[in-house]
């Protein structure tokens, strides 16, 4: 590109030169074509001057004075090249001052303001990619760190399980662990991909559900509808589980007759994901510390991954606990 442009922009004026010119040379004619091509690189060397030590040395560290007296300098080289040349090489060995320095200016002035604006233009676009970079890359590490958070979130949640099945010794225990190592498989293999299919999210959604009934048993009422839809729908990993973490947590227990009600549907594309669980409003003071981060990770990870394509509704109301979360999953 650089080539072609500074190759049209030396054809340029002898394209443009008119028709009906005298066609018979001056005497002079060759030694200015000869000087036209000298001058030329020389204005090629100026731009590249200019553009990649000048500017980076001088405009961009605020040492304009430095930059002027080199600008200044290169005006001066130039003038002495189309003195030099007049006086050396042409038939009447003298100068015309003012053409000569008209010339000199408005060409190096031409080849100063387009340097200049390719220069600044081009580091504003490095800039730029490089800012994009930076901020995907800490896309990348946010969406890893709020993953890994609720990963052990989760499995503080399942080992207490298996504490309570050992001092039962329950003959769940066994097929409990084979679970948890079904688990522990999709958050270590799975969880890794930026993506994974939406049929597996569910099947790890079942596995913990099951778990937590394996748990409680007839203490707490679950209502689960989990449709895997046929076409392979892509879903961020781990995204929906901390909604069903936190019905448990905080929908079981002391509550009288505790109910949780899971349900998840694809219609036209859509996600729908609905978990609902009774709650009782317990003193600040004898929460735990982990209260909320499940729901706090999952609502900024749709902020980072899903931005406009997500609706994410979450009340209480009625002694009830409810989220409602439409995916889009285009």
């Amino acid at each position: 590109m650089h080539i072609f442009a500074w190759v049209l922009l030396f054809m340029l004026p002898r394209l443009l030169k008119p028709s009906y010119e005298d066609p018979k040379p001056s005497p002079d004619h060759d030694a200015w074509q000869f000087f036209s091509v000298i001058y030329f690189l020389a204005l090629i060397g100026f731009f590249y001057l200019n553009a990649l030590v000048y500017i980076p040395s001088f405009v961009y560290k605020k040492r304009y004075l430095e930059y002027a007296a080199s600008i200044l300098t290169v005006l001066l080289a130039l003038y002495s090249l189309r003195y030099a040349f007049e006086m050396v090489f042409t038939e009447a060995h003298k100068v015309d001052v003012k053409p000569a320095f008209l010339f000199t200016f408005f060409t190096a002035f031409f080849i100063l303001s387009t340097s200049t604006a390719f220069q600044m233009i081009r580091d504003r676009l490095r800039e730029e990619r490089l800012t994009s970079e930076k901020v995907n890359e800490n896309l990348q590490t946010e969406l890893s760190l709020l993953r890994s958070q609720v990963s052990p979130h989760f499995m503080f949640n399942v080992l207490n399980n298996m504490v309570a099945l050992a001092r039962k010794k329950s003959d769940a225990l066994e097929p409990s662990l084979i679970k948890l190592s079904s688990l522990m498989r999709y958050m270590i293999y799975e969880t890794d991909e930026q993506q994974v299919e939406l049929a597996k999210e569910i099947d790890y959604l079942q596995s913990y559900i099951d778990l937590q009934q394996q748990r409680f048993g007839k203490n707490v009422t679950i209502s689960s509808k989990l449709n895997a839809p046929e076409t392979g729908y892509q879903i961020e990993p781990m995204l929906l589980i901390p909604f069903v973490e936190n019905a448990f947590k905080h929908g079981t227990g002391m509550i009288q007759d505790a109910l949780i009600a899971i349900n998840l549907e694809v219609q036209d594309n859509v996600l729908y994901f609905t978990v609902r669980n009774k709650y009782m409003d317990l003193p600040q003071e004898i929460k735990d510390k982990t209260s909320g981060i499940g729901l706090v990770n999952v609502s900024r990870r749709l902020n980072l991954l899903y931005n406009q394509q997500y609706k994410l509704d979450i009340r209480k109301q009625d002694g009830w606990f409810s989220v409602l979360l439409q995916l889009n999953l285009h």
